[in-house]
């Protein structure tokens, strides 16, 4: 197996140098100059934003949600859905507006999205006002980057393929108190059928045990209460380190670190969730319970044609397994609804899975091809308007099953994490249950970001409500 690329710590600290120098570039005006960060897709794109907004307070840029007081935009893309694909090249496009009334203005453009050839290339030739583009390979060096346009002007292209790469030490900026993101691996060597995901983040690679830990305890140390590990596989953390490890030593060791807080972890593939896995889950208190393990597919000829590498029965024995140790466990899925060549036959498998486990929430999503993967190269006879009516009938049998299992927290006392003010104006404030299940309730600010008795007093299919006990 090839081993990780470790960028060494002497690069790191150049591109801290390049933070001060651009600095110095950049203070000269009477005003702190500001940055707007705009993230797409999924919580790992959230934590790779978190590290750019590092590096850019390192720069000297504070930060703001108005394109025009932005002296740097930078868009961190997603490549999963074609329909978010479009929303960023539609308001890309709407950049050049905000660029024509401020010349000075950097537009920087990276992410997944931009690591595909296509999207380069259509940004190379048809968005000439984007200055900056660059993949998630090459994060690590956004100052280099961003010093290089400051000094040399001109559009930078960093798009190199690579197996990928692990950098320690970049700045992060949180953009929460109470819950937090950490990274304990990149990549992904599935290669489902559908998901470009290997091809623009590169090979399953994992972070060293000992800097997960220290990263964990200084966010307990600083009053994190809510710590998710993330991955595109974390069942598979450890293969790659010169002494391996599996995930479960990892949640054994993080459930250690002394302090009150809750550990998380997604996504999980179905072929590597093991015994070993729930077991470690049950006995670990720390550990929440909850479990996001995606099936996609209730059939097994469609399972086989998405390189899934798990069948229905073997999904199915996992979650009974499960749930013996866990009964309370809530669980979560994706499915894609619509995957070339299925049939309604097909389509109704998936619907028996969902009457069987009886899940707490999914996401679900009619197939998008993606240009790249064997899946979008499939004869997919079935019309758009019968995947609609099979998705609409998904959800409609998942919300009946949601509202049931929220209905039966009413009367109930849970502990909770208080993470927020609502936004709806009938509650004061949002929770989470241990399961990470949505209270809005009644009660005093001074309660966020601890952990609450909360007696629940209603439910629908979305969300708890109820006050403080």
């Amino acid at each position: 197996m090839e081993r990780t690329t470790r960028i060494a710590p002497e690069e790191i600290e150049h591109q801290l140098e390049l933070c001060q120098r651009t600095a110095a570039l950049t203070s000269s005006g009477p005003e702190q100059p500001l940055a707007f960060v705009d993230t797409y897709g999924c919580q790992q794109n959230e934590a790779d934003s978190e590290r750019i907004r590092g590096y850019l307070a390192a720069m000297g840029f504070g930060f703001t949600d108005d394109e025009e007081k932005a002296r740097i935009i930078v868009i961190n893309t997603c490549a999963i859905r074609e329909h978010a694909e479009q929303r960023v090249f539609g308001n890309v496009g709407a950049l050049v507006h905000v660029k024509r009334r401020h010349p000075e203005l950097l537009i920087c453009l990276c992410g997944c999205m931009v690591q595909q050839p296509h999207a380069a290339q259509k940004l190379r030739e048809s968005y000439r006002h984007v200055d900056l583009v660059f993949g998630p390979h090459a994060l690590w060096k956004f100052p280099e980057m961003v010093y290089g346009l400051l000094t040399q002007r001109g559009r930078t292209f960093e798009l190199t393929d690579s197996p990928g790469s692990i950098a320690e030490g970049i700045p992060v900026v949180r953009q929460d108190s109470i819950k937090a993101w950490v990274s304990i691996m990149y990549g992904c060597n599935n290669f489902c059928s559908y998901c470009i995901v290997p091809y623009v983040r590169g090979r399953e690679r994992s972070r060293k045990p000992e800097d997960i830990l220290d990263e964990v305890r200084r966010l307990v140390e600083d009053g994190y209460k809510d710590i998710t590990l993330l991955g595109q596989n974390v069942n598979s953390y450890g293969k790659d380190l010169e002494e391996p490890m599996d995930f479960s030593a990892l949640l054994e060791q993080v459930n250690a670190i002394p302090g009150d807080f809750l550990i998380r972890f997604m996504t999980s593939h179905p072929k590597d969730a093991t015994q070993r896995l729930f077991e470690t889950m049950a006995h670990c208190s720390k550990v929440a319970p909850v479990l996001h393990l995606p099936f996609q597919a209730g059939n097994d000829r469609v399972l086989k044609a998405m390189n899934r590498r798990h069948t229905r029965d073997e999904y199915l024995q996992k979650i009974r397994a499960l749930k013996a140790l866990i009964p309370d466990i809530v669980l979560t899925s994706d499915i894609i609804v619509g995957f070339p060549g299925e049939t309604a036959g097909e389509f109704e498998d998936t619907l028996r899975v969902l009457e069987e486990v009886r899940f707490d929430a999914l996401f679900t999503f009619i197939f998008s091809p993606r240009r790249g993967t064997p899946a979008a190269e499939l004869d997919d006879p079935t019309t758009r308007e019968e995947k609609l009516a099979r998705f609409n009938r998904l959800l409609a049998l998942q919300d009946a099953i949601s509202e049931e299992k929220h209905a039966a927290y009413i009367g109930r006392t849970v502990r909770c994490l208080v993470d927020g003010r609502s936004d709806d104006t009938r509650w004061d404030l949002t929770a989470r249950t241990p399961g990470n299940r949505l209270v809005r309730l009644t009660g005093d600010a001074s309660a966020i970001g601890q952990f609450r008795d909360v007696k629940i007093t209603g439910a629908n299919k979305w969300s708890l409500f109820g006050e403080l006990a």
